[in-house]
């Protein structure tokens, strides 16, 4: 699923594919936001995410969908 990160006073926003489920990963965002602590997600390549929880502009997480095999379209 993908996962957009916007971080206050910075122009870009953080995208990553996750392999983690939407609930696992607004529980962590949650605990980020609610305890002042650093937001760490992992993405589909095994790389850490750490932003901070009080530099957090906002988190979009993506719906799960499943991936199609091909170029037809449905």
């Amino acid at each position: 699923m993908e996962i957009k990160i916007g971080v206050q006073n910075v122009g870009r926003e953080i995208v990553l594919e996750s392999n983690q489920d939407a609930e696992t990963v607004a529980k962590v965002v949650g605990e980020a936001i609610k305890g002042g602590s650093e937001l760490r997600l992992t993405d589909d390549k095994g790389r850490l995410i750490i932003v901070p929880g009080n530099a957090l502009g906002y988190v979009e997480i993506g719906a799960e969908e499943v991936r199609r095999v091909g170029f037809g379209q449905f």
